[in-house]
């Protein structure tokens, strides 16, 4: 019987680490993983090639010391997305990143403050923001997969 790390020899997780040791399932999970990276490498270069952009876009969320803050903002992002891609200690990047993303939509996105007319807009960023903070919580709670430096 196969069985993961987090759920013991229970049973309950048989399905998924049989399921996980497939081979679509394997290339699922990488894939998965890079997407993930990819999103965050790109935004972290969003945010380094146009820190005064960024500055000005926090300081229109009355973001306090948005000068500073923007500064490990975008490294939180870039070195938990070259975590996520490689691999390595890509559970840890990924709760760094999915709790970074849920201050994120709380911050920037948040709907229920906004006027009517943005309202819709505002939502489906807050929920696209729930949803990826739901697959990094995938990542943590499943590991970095095969196709990773650190195989877990």
């Amino acid at each position: 019987m196969q069985t993961n790390a987090l759920n013991g020899s229970r049973g309950s997780g048989v399905a998924l680490a049989t399921a996980a040791g497939s081979s679509s399932a394997t290339w699922a999970i990488a894939i998965g993983r890079v997407a993930l990276a990819l999103l965050f490498l790109w935004s972290a270069y969003g945010k380094l090639t146009d820190i005064a952009g960024t500055v000005a876009y926090m300081n229109a969320y009355h973001m306090p010391m948005a000068g500073v803050l923007v500064w490990p903002a975008a490294l939180v992002e870039l070195v938990g997305g070259v975590m996520l891609l490689a691999g390595w200690k890509a559970r840890w990047a990924a709760l760094v990143l999915a709790a970074l993303t849920v201050v994120s939509a709380a911050i920037f996105h948040n709907f229920w403050a906004v006027p009517a007319d943005e309202a819709l807009n505002q939502s489906i960023h807050f929920m696209k923001n729930v949803a990826i903070a739901g697959g990094l919580l995938q990542v943590f709670g499943f590991g970095s997969g095969r196709y990773a430096l650190e195989r877990r």
